[in-house]
């Protein structure tokens, strides 16, 4: 038995204990004064419920944030640090490419590090018969 029941059970033998001492005439107005008492108490625990619910779905919402981390790891976090990695990358891949084959090797540098680029933000769209069975 926890606070509350304590509480509700001692409010009941007092309002028992009331009608005891002042009679019938008084009962009605006994009744319904424990009964308000019951109420708000009922309210009282729907209410911290009602809000512990809901905190729960906004972690949930924040937790499923698309700007936050995902299941598959494809979060903003995870493209933007490989967007940065593949240009911090470009610098020395377009330098080697243009010493060694010119504007070729240049070029495909740069295809190479684009074409990963696309891959990997292709990953990221609905495919649309993935569900399909």
């Amino acid at each position: 038995m926890d606070a509350h029941d304590t509480d509700l059970r001692r409010d009941l033998d007092a309002t028992l204990h009331a009608r005891r001492e002042l009679g019938d005439a008084y009962e009605t107005a006994l009744v319904e004064s424990f009964l308000e008492k019951v109420d708000e108490r009922l309210d009282a625990s729907i209410d911290r419920r009602v809000r512990r619910r809901l905190a729960e779905r906004r972690l949930d919402a924040a937790r499923d944030d698309p700007g936050g981390p995902r299941e598959d790891g494809g979060g903003y976090g995870e493209r933007f640090g490989f967007a940065t990695v593949s240009l911090v990358l470009a610098v020395p891949l377009s330098a080697i490419g243009a010493a060694h084959a010119g504007l070729k090797g240049l070029v495909v540098a740069w295809l190479g590090i684009v074409g990963v680029n696309a891959l990997h933000a292709l990953r990221d769209l609905p495919r649309p018969f993935a569900d399909r069975g």
